[in-house]
């Protein structure tokens, strides 16, 4: 079978530049001509094998590192853009869409930034509210979703920080309580922890020294909340680089991401990358196990289970997506191919909407999307209950899943036959290619339609190419 040429050039010259080598000096590392380093950096050959092992002996580089993961993200988010209609029928082909994601991504999320101010202006002119912001007139994106595409395509794995969370979580490589870990940073810097009632599940009271945590959180909540406190307190030079390297457009943007990277630092104390990335291979990704283990929510397994990228030391490419009961999705990542509709709501024929139809089960689903790719799929429904009679309680499904090739290491799996049909399922269907599909809300905007008054099946139009 012939293997698919891998081109990488942008990823070869951001190795190149992260280890500040010339040209000449980075080829002769890697064995290879001056020109032949060249035509590899700007897509005009292939990296060759000889390459790759280079990387690895020379520079103990992770060669899962040149996939192109990142690129197809990229494709994913383009087409979905290029499927509005304010774009017309000239659409690029697939083969386009990929080489501009390659060769330039840069200007790809230049172009996807463009799209996305487009649509907020013109959402605000619909609605009749200010189609400008105020200051100089600049349309700038939402701050929530500027902060959820960073974490987007930082592949929802922040390496700093993570070793950072490690680092604090056993520094002798001795593994610590958390919250006995979380209680004793804090005294070193003069605050105590206490436990109250609230409308909050956290309330720092810097004047005084205090924080106080919810006694009515479960005490995964309690953990995590006192764990992100730690961040903010201890972290915060590390945090504030981050920030600066992701050149964020607002000061909300900002602030929401701080939050994020405490989120982030947090989940990976709670769960420290190694031994986490050890237990979960050891208990094959048992949630619950997993959250017994580590005294973490099953939700906080899961999005933690999605993270696990680290260069050389690689988990199982996870897609993890939260979703509400109106079909909104509240939390987005993928390391699969799988990738969310960044507008809209998730495809309805996907399990993880059945979810709040049987609380407290987990769904599991064999999935195909119209690319071919086949997934297992995982679904749960999570309440959030706010502790009293009259407290609301907050539901959500959370879906973990990932390419079925990787299934027989979730018990998960187990007794299900992996040669079955899958079931169909798309990303969202102003963009899906399924013709025949029963439950297509909106018509695709990438085909054109045939309506014939005399005829009536599933939709009332039919599909064409």
């Amino acid at each position: 079978m012939a293997t698919a040429k891998l081109y990488a050039g942008v990823k070869l010259r951001d190795i190149r530049g992260r280890l500040g080598l010339t040209q000449k000096a980075f080829a002769g590392k890697l064995g290879v001509s001056l020109p032949y380093l060249n035509q590899m950096e700007n897509n005009h050959r292939p990296v060759s094998a000889g390459v790759v092992l280079a990387l690895a002996r020379e520079f103990g580089f992770d060669v899962t590192e040149l996939s192109t993961d990142d690129a197809e993200r990229v494709v994913s988010d383009m087409r979905e853009a290029l499927a509005d209609p304010v774009f017309g029928a000239a659409t690029p082909s697939m083969a386009d869409l990929r080489l501009a994601a390659t060769n330039a991504p840069a200007l790809a999320r230049a172009f996807l930034d463009l799209h996305r101010a487009y649509r907020q202006s013109h959402e605000r002119l619909a609605s009749l509210d200010a189609a400008l912001d105020r200051d100089e007139g600049a349309v700038r994106p939402s701050p929530w979703e500027e902060v959820r595409d960073f974490f987007h395509y930082c592949d929802n794995y922040i390496d700093a920080v993570d070793r950072a969370a490690e680092r604090f979580s056993g520094p002798d490589g001795t593994p610590r309580d958390p919250m006995e870990a979380a209680r004793a940073a804090l005294e070193r810097r003069g605050v105590t922890l206490a436990r109250g009632e609230g409308p909050w599940l956290r309330f720092f009271d810097e004047k005084a020294g205090r924080l106080t945590l919810s006694a009515r959180a479960p005490d995964a909540t309690q953990r995590f909340q006192a764990l992100h406190q730690v961040a903010l307190l201890t972290q915060n030079e590390l945090l504030e680089a981050t920030l600066d390297l992701a050149r964020f457009q607002s000061d909300e943007a900002r602030a929401i991401a701080k939050i994020g990277l405490a989120n982030y630092f947090a989940g990976a104390a709670l769960m420290p990358y190694r031994r986490f990335l050890a237990a979960a291979q050891e208990v094959r990704h048992d949630l619950e196990r997993l959250a017994d283990l580590f005294g973490a929510s099953i939700e906080q397994v899961a999005h933690r289970l999605s993270t696990l990228q680290r260069p050389g030391a690689k988990g199982i490419p996870f897609f993890f997506v939260r979703v509400d009961q109106a079909g909104t999705i509240t939390k987005r990542h993928s390391a699969t191919r799988l990738q969310f509709a960044r507008f809209g709501g998730a495809c309805p024929l996907w399990n993880v909407h059945r979810a709040f139809e049987t609380p407290g089960r987990f769904l599991r689903q064999l999935a195909e999307t119209p690319d071919g790719m086949r997934y297992l799929s995982l679904a749960l429904e999570v309440s959030k209950p706010g502790g009293s009679f009259r407290a609301p309680v907050r539901r959500y499904a959370i879906s973990l899943g990932c390419e079925v090739s990787h299934a027989g290491a979730l018990v998960y799996a187990d007794d299900l036959d992996l040669t079955r049909a899958f079931e169909p399922i798309g990303i969202s269907c102003r963009i899906c290619e399924r013709p025949d599909c029963p439950q297509r809300s909106v018509p695709p905007l990438e085909r054109r339609l045939r309506v014939d008054p005399g005829k009536r099946g599933l939709l009332p139009y039919e599909i064409g190419g």
